[in-house]
C-alpha cells in the first residue's frame, strides 16, 4: 500500500468521525430537550438521565400547558408564536424591500464613495446593541412606540438593512454584466432588467437572507424586552420562554416544551429551504 491510499483512507476515516461528531453534536441537544418535553416531571425527577422511554410514557400536557391561553392556565404561546409571526415576517418584507434596490445600486451604479459606502454599512455593527438602547427607548417614548410590535419592528429593520445590503451586495456583483446588457438591447428597461432577469438569478442569495433576517427577528430578546415588558398582550415568544426559565413554579418540562415551541420554526423553515439556502451562502463567496 502506498503512501497517497494510506493518506486517503486515514483522511476519510478522519472526515467519517469528525462528520458523525459534528452530528451529535448539534443534533444530541435538541433530541434530549424535545424528549424532556414529552415525559411526565415525575418520571424525569426520577431518571434525568434516561435518553429512550417508550411511547407510553411521553405525553403532550406540557405542550398543552404552554400553549393553551393565560386565562385557560396556560402560558399563553399560541398567541406569542402569532405576534414573532407578525414581526418577524414584516421585518423581512420591509427590509428586502430596501435592501434589495439599495444592494443593487451599490454593486451596479457607480457614485463617488461607493466602496466607502459598503464599509459604513458593516461598522453599524462596531456599535454594540446596548449602547442604542437607552437613546431608542426615549425616542421611542417621546414617539408613543413603546410597547407596539410596530416599534419594534423598526428596530429590527434599522438592524438588518445594513448587513443585507452587503449580503445581497456581494451576490449580484456576481452576476454577469452582459445579461443586463443583452436585457437592455432587446428593450427591457432597468426596473424589468432588475425584475426578469436578476431577481430569478438571485433567488438563492435573497431566501438565504430572508431566512438571516427571520432568525434574528424571531429570537431576538434585548429590544423585545426594552419595549414590550409592559405589555404582555404584545409579547414575543422570546420573553415568553424567558419569563418561564424564570419562573419558580414551572416545572422543567414545561420549559423545554416553550424551548421546542420556540425553536422548531426556525428548524422547519431550514429544513424547507435548505438547498437555496446553502446556495445562497456560498454563491458570490469570490467576489466582495
Amino acid at each position: 500500500m502506498n503512501r497517497d491510499v494510506l493518506e486517503t483512507r486515514i483522511f476519510g476515516f478522519l472526515r467519517r468521525v469528525v462528520i458523525v461528531g459534528l452530528v451529535l453534536v448539534t443534533v444530541f441537544p435538541f433530541y434530549y430537550m424535545v424528549l424532556l418535553s414529552l415525559r411526565p416531571i415525575d418520571r424525569v425527577i426520577l431518571d434525568p438521565g434516561k435518553l429512550w422511554v417508550s411511547g407510553q410514557e411521553l405525553t403532550v400536557d406540557t405542550y398543552r400547558a404552554v400553549l393553551r391561553s393565560v386565562s385557560d392556565g396556560g402560558q399563553g404561546f399560541l398567541a406569542l408564536l402569532g405576534n414573532s409571526a407578525l414581526v418577524s415576517l414584516a421585518t423581512v418584507a420591509v427590509t428586502l424591500l430596501v435592501a434589495i434596490p439599495g444592494s443593487y445600486a451599490v454593486s451596479r451604479l457607480r457614485f463617488i464613495g461607493r466602496r466607502q459606502v459598503s464599509a459604513l454599512f458593516l461598522s453599524v455593527y462596531l456599535f454594540p446593541s446596548i449602547l442604542l438602547a437607552i437613546p431608542l427607548f426615549v425616542l421611542f417614548t417621546r414617539l408613543g412606540l413603546r410597547g407596539s410590535l410596530g416599534g419594534l419592528v423598526l428596530v429590527y429593520i434599522a438592524q438588518t438593512i445594513p448587513v443585507s445590503i452587503y449580503m445581497l451586495r456581494s451576490y449580484f456583483s456576481t452576476i454577469p454584466d452582459s445579461l443586463e446588457e443583452a436585457a437592455a438591447m432587446d428593450g427591457a428597461s432597468r426596473f424589468q432588467t432588475i425584475r426578469r432577469v436578476v431577481l430569478p438569478l438571485a433567488a438563492p442569495a435573497i431566501m438565504a437572507n430572508a431566512l438571516y433576517i427571520f432568525m434574528i427577528a424571531w429570537n431576538e430578546f434585548l429590544f423585545a424586552l426594552l419595549f414590550l415588558a409592559e405589555k404582555r398582550e404584545n409579547w414575543t415568544v422570546s420573553l415568553g420562554l424567558a419569563q418561564l426559565s424564570g419562573g419558580i413554579e414551572v416545572s422543567k418540562t414545561v420549559l423545554m416544551a416553550g424551548s421546542v415551541v420556540l425553536t422548531l420554526p426556525i428548524v422547519a423553515l431550514f429544513f424547507a429551504a435548505e438547498r437555496m439556502l446553502t446556495e445562497g451562502l456560498t454563491s458570490g463567496a469570490d467576489k466582495g
